[in-house]
């Protein structure tokens, strides 16, 4: 499917609750639903949309759909690189269980029960975010020195690996460093996952680079067999795991423009909202930015 073919589908209204099918619903995230199978998992993107870990009332048109099919590009490119969790020949797997909703299908994917590894896996290439707050505090990210002077958005000298926990639903995620890292799933796997994070933001940046936009950071799932093969997981490289900025706008001493949800947290900072449930609404322009900025990122990979 081309874009054109993708954003002619794309729902007009947001698709925030998957109902009606015949499968036993396992977990409810902040964006995906995940349905048992029995042989396989079915993983359902909603249009939903989280800013500073509470789901907002409006979602996205078409978000859902537009991160799996970000996410399906982006597994079929890295798979020389680690295998992922994909079923093969994902028309067949929808077909042979009944599952004939285009939008369904458009918005899902079917993959193998597989362990995920109990720590989110980010590297960045340039200091921004949480990253660049450390810094300010600190001169380290995640334990990692870095050179004195730096602006904010500068370019590292190197990529880093900067991990942290997996916290339950409704609590942040707290950094954490290499000792932390491996004391948590053993320092041969730790070893295994930092070079893979790494080996893939470097091929997302420079693919990302040939779209004409900066893969700033990002932020890796991964998870196991029975037989201790690591898989690449959940969703990868999408405007929801990563922050892509215009190439040619970039500059650093500044938070450049993304293509991600920024613009929604901006929103919600300037109308002073204490990160606290229940989340105010959105503005209709904010919608509709919002969706563009996914779209503009999806059409410049896929062209």
């Amino acid at each position: 499917m081309n874009f054109h073919e993708l954003s002619a589908a794309l729902p007009p209204q947001a698709v925030v609750t998957i109902d009606g099918l015949p499968f036993p619903r396992i977990a409810s995230g902040k964006v995906r639903e995940i349905f048992d199978l029995g042989d396989a998992l079915l993983l359902c993107a909603t249009d939903r949309l989280s800013a500073f870990d509470v789901i907002l009332p409006d979602g996205i048109p078409g978000k859902g759909a537009i991160l799996t099919q970000m996410s399906n590009w982006w597994f079929s490119q890295t798979s020389h690189l680690i295998p992922n969790h994909l079923l093969p020949d994902q028309p067949r797997q929808f077909l042979m269980r009944g599952l004939g909703s285009r939008d369904l299908q458009l918005r899902s994917m079917i993959v193998r029960k597989l362990k995920p590894l109990t720590i989110e896996c980010v590297a960045r290439g340039y200091l921004i975010g949480s990253g660049w707050k450390s810094y300010q505090e600190t001169g380290e990210v995640c334990g990692i020195k870095l050179p004195a002077g730096l602006r904010q958005a500068d370019k590292l000298p190197t990529p880093i690996f900067t991990p942290t926990t997996k916290a339950p639903k409704g609590q942040h995620d707290e950094p954490i460093n290499d000792t932390q890292g491996a004391a948590a799933i053993g320092a041969e796997l730790y070893a295994k996952v930092k070079a893979m994070s790494l080996a893939l933001y470097a091929f997302g940046h420079e693919r990302a680079q040939q779209a004409g936009m900066i893969l700033a950071d990002t932020k890796f799932e991964f998870g196991t067999d029975e037989a201790g093969n690591l898989f690449l997981i959940d969703e990868v490289l999408t405007p929801d795991s990563s922050r892509y900025w215009p190439a040619a706008d970039y500059r650093p001493d500044c938070s450049p423009p993304s293509y991600d949800k920024q613009f929604v947290r901006d929103h919600l900072l300037a109308i002073k909202w204490n990160q606290q449930p229940p989340a105010p609404r959105l503005p209709a322009e904010v919608i509709t930015r919002t969706r563009e900025k996914y779209l503009a990122a999806l059409k410049n990979l896929l062209g």
